[in-house]
């Protein structure tokens, strides 16, 4: 495939980030995917456990062998759904609390750090672009 389509300039991009923060994560111990789960869980109330796959983007098979390495590591914990006994919130522990804010940290720096070297009209030109090719691809699945 050429270099010049959308695709592979968003793949190679998205590897690249994804690089980037699995070599930071490591050095907690951790991945890039357990720190996405650590941000996407509600740090006061949790979140129930079937609304993280969609939430995230991730299958329910690699979303469960996640957590199960996440819960040994015991930066999260399951806990009963108060309503629904057929599912569990997933909490996050002191440990979990502290890690999700390291998360948050190396997002902001990345974040910061991209918008230096880019102006605010570029930035937006950026958003509307991914939006309107998010826009595509999910028209194209429904």
């Amino acid at each position: 495939m050429s270099k010049e389509t959308l695709d592979y300039a968003l793949r190679t991009a998205w590897q690249a980030v994804q690089k980037m923060y699995n070599e930071r994560a490591k050095t907690y111990g951790a991945t890039m995917t357990q720190a996405f789960v650590l941000l996407s869980i509600d740090p006061k109330s949790g979140t129930p456990s079937t609304a993280l796959g969609p939430l995230m983007g991730i299958e329910a098979t690699s979303l469960s062998r996640t957590l199960n390495l996440m819960e040994k590591k015991r930066v999260i914990k399951r806990v009963p759904h108060p309503t629904d006994g057929r599912s569990v919130i997933i909490q996050l522990t002191k440990e979990g609390l502290k890690m999700r804010d390291e998360s948050k940290k190396e997002v902001f720096h990345f974040n910061d750090s991209i918008h230096q070297k880019l102006s605010d009209i570029q930035l937006q030109n950026f958003f509307e672009v991914i939006h309107v090719i998010k826009a595509y691809a999910n028209e194209q699945i429904n």
